[in-house]
């Protein structure tokens, strides 16, 4: 018997490190959590989960006005109560709250309602009491960041904005990443006017040039006011109005204003002071093919360490670091982070898998580059002007799909297939040699047959 308290103490109830305490306590180790905010992290809270709610009550006021050109027509205007959509996010998050603790509870973790501070190597306190353990998780996560300039205390961050008092119908967003997009998207859907606020010419930086391009031509129009090139000099209020003043001169005249120009690594307080550990250039933890940290017995995982900042990844990286540390057993393959799929829930959405056509350049001598731009079946009656755009790029020397991307309706549901081809290395006789479904949008995937250029 072990003469620590716990085999493994997680600091952060989120998916990462509920993922890791439930796997660790079924191999039998003796496993305790803490959290001091809520349970299920980041995504369950103030993320993935609210956003994607809020995303499909965007999608309505265009579904209305779509579903005209099919026969329908309302009596009456259609109409978005802001506090029915933040009420009842609020009773679906409680309820998955609950589902953790439950998920914890049934695997015998102990949680611990608190902040934990790393005292040493082995040991960490939480209110006030110590605990001792061979191993600390450390699973945090990221917490939103907002630069600073005057009148930044007017400014909500990502965690806040989904509780907004009332509807703003004059809204700015700042920022140029996944955050951003996705809310300029929400908030014009929901019937705001809104800004979109970015220092560089291009949202979402690291995304295929081409999707880029795509996704800003089509959040344009769909009334999404996008200001690249210019920043936000200061912010002044007046009354229950923001005045915004840009960095180009103009001054825009709003209600919220969101800063969404990316999340930091929530290490405030956590004690690291109190043992060694290295970080990253970028600010992150760093940590070995085990999720070691320069501690061997504090790990990390999750948005604390670099990688994509994804549940999904967090996830199967906890998988990893307990096999790893509670199991004689090595399964699991090595994630591969390169064909991780991901899903951009912007209006029209993003769906991507594997390089961009910028990365496969650099790592290849030569590509094949298949794209299609159409306008969906379901928009030849609605009357809608929204296009769908889809691209695979291919290694010339083997054939193998490097990258899938798409823009245009459900794209993360369609691009999750796509991710199983590209992880298994299919090739693009293998598209080409598979029947399409007929007629949906995907099946343009398996029909592209002539090259756009190399």
């Amino acid at each position: 018997m072990s003469s620590f308290e716990y085999d493994l103490f997680v600091i952060g109830a989120g998916s990462g490190g509920v993922r890791a305490a439930r796997t660790a306590a079924s191999k039998g180790a003796r496993v305790a959590v803490a959290e001091d905010r809520y349970l299920g992290g980041t995504c369950v809270n103030v993320g993935c989960v609210p956003k994607k709610l809020y995303s499909y009550a965007a999608h309505f006021q265009s579904d209305f006005k779509n579903s005209q050109g099919y026969g329908w027509s309302l009596d009456d205007a259609p109409r978005f109560d802001w506090a029915t959509l933040r009420d009842n996010k609020t009773r679906e998050i409680e309820r998955l709250n609950g589902i953790y603790g439950k998920l914890l509870d049934n695997s015998d973790v102990t949680l611990i309602d608190g902040r934990a501070t790393v005292i040493g190597p082995n040991e960490v306190e939480v209110n006030g009491a110590r605990h001792t353990a061979k191993k600390i998780l450390l699973a945090t996560g990221g917490w939103p960041w907002v630069p600073e300039f005057p009148g930044k205390e007017h400014v909500v961050n990502s965690n806040e904005v989904f509780d907004l008092e009332s509807f703003p119908k004059r809204f700015l967003v700042l920022g140029g990443g996944y955050i951003a997009v996705e809310f300029a998207s929400i908030f014009n859907g929901l019937g705001a006017e809104t800004h979109l606020i970015y220092r560089s010419d291009l949202f979402l930086r690291g995304f295929d040039n081409e999707v880029r391009e795509f996704t800003r031509d089509e959040m344009a129009k769909k009334g999404v006011n996008l200001h690249f090139q210019t920043n936000i000099e200061r912010i002044d209020a007046r009354g229950q109005e923001l005045d915004v003043t840009l960095t180009t001169g103009d001054v825009l005249t709003v209600d919220a204003v969101l800063g969404a120009t990316g999340r930091k690594p929530n290490l405030d307080g956590l004690g690291l002071d109190n043992v060694h550990i290295d970080m990253t250039p970028s600010g992150k933890v760093a940590v070995d093919e085990h999720y070691q940290t320069s501690t061997p017995s504090i790990l990390a995982l999750g948005d604390l360490i670099e990688g994509p900042e994804l549940t999904p990844v967090a996830l199967e990286e906890a998988m990893r670091l307990v096999e790893w540390h509670f199991s004689d057993e090595r399964t699991l393959p090595a994630l591969e982070l390169d064909k991780v799929a991901t899903a951009v829930f912007c209006h029209p959405n993003i769906g991507t898998v594997g390089l961009s056509e910028e990365s496969a350049r650099e790592r290849f001598e030569k590509i094949r580059i298949y794209t299609a731009d159409f306008k969906p079946m379901k928009h030849t009656l609605s009357g809608s002007d929204e296009r769908c755009f889809m691209k695979l790029i291919v290694d010339d020397a083997s054939d193998k799909v490097l990258g899938v991307h798409m823009v245009g309706d459900e794209a993360g549901e369609l691009i999750q297939g796509m991710a199983i081809a590209v992880r298994a290395g299919l090739t693009k006789t293998d598209f080409d040699a598979t029947v399409g479904i007929h007629p949906t949008s995907a099946e343009e995937f398996v029909t592209m047959r002539s090259v756009t250029r190399h």
